[in-house]
């Protein structure tokens, strides 16, 4: 199983990064830089998947090849800035299930508040990667994970692009048999609930919203 938290110091990774924080970055580049990030950073998410053999037959003999085991990973975006990763990750696996988990922050008490929910069947059978850019204070990413769980989910991982010392320790002590992988984790949060540095926000910077 994976480390709690696995930071992805790839070289890669840090420089778009990089780029992605910088705040003249425009929207088309933002977008495109999440999405090659993600499938980075899937690589490192799925580093573990179950693996069994099954009978091919190569140009030049029958072997017995190496091959996913069980039954199609999950997908689960939470809306909005989560599409950002997804997308990425389903150009590496474009037969996984994808569900989506609809929860804003409330600005007053920062706590989830749930709009949306549709997920895939047979959660108890399926490897499951939550996917979120931001990990601030976690309540959101912890909030859907438990739906995750009520729903059935054993299997779970967290992929985020950001992290807060605020947030994983929200994670590690609501769900701590969930992996989180990240591209870096930052100082803290400010009182907005802003990752400092992070990239201010990612749905924003992704959609051209304000």
């Amino acid at each position: 199983m994976l480390d709690h938290l696995t930071v992805v110091s790839h070289p890669l990774v840090q420089h778009k990064l990089t780029l992605m924080r910088e705040k003249d970055t425009s929207t088309a580049s933002f977008r495109k830089l999440l999405r090659e990030i993600s499938l980075l950073l899937a690589y490192e998410v799925t580093r573990e998947l179950p693996m069994t053999t099954k009978r091919i037959e190569t140009p030049i003999e029958p072997m017995d090849a190496p091959t996913i085991d069980g039954k199609k990973l999950a997908l689960i975006s939470i809306l909005r800035a989560g599409n950002g990763l997804l997308d990425g990750i389903l150009e590496l696996i474009p037969a996984a299930r994808v569900g989506f988990v609809g929860l804003y922050r409330d600005p007053e008490t920062l706590q989830p508040v749930q709009y949306y929910c549709k997920l895939p069947d047979h959660l108890d059978e399926r490897v499951s990667i939550v996917v979120d850019p931001m990990l601030a204070t976690g309540n959101s990413s912890a909030a859907a994970i438990t739906l995750l769980k009520q729903s059935g989910a054993k299997n779970i991982r967290f992929l985020c692009l950001l992290a807060a010392p605020e947030g994983i320790a929200r994670m590690k002590e609501a769900h701590p048999d969930v992996p989180i992988v990240t591209a870096a984790v930052d100082s803290h949060l400010n009182d907005h609930g802003y990752i400092v540095p992070g990239l201010g926000d990612a749905g924003d910077r992704m959609f051209g919203t304000k």
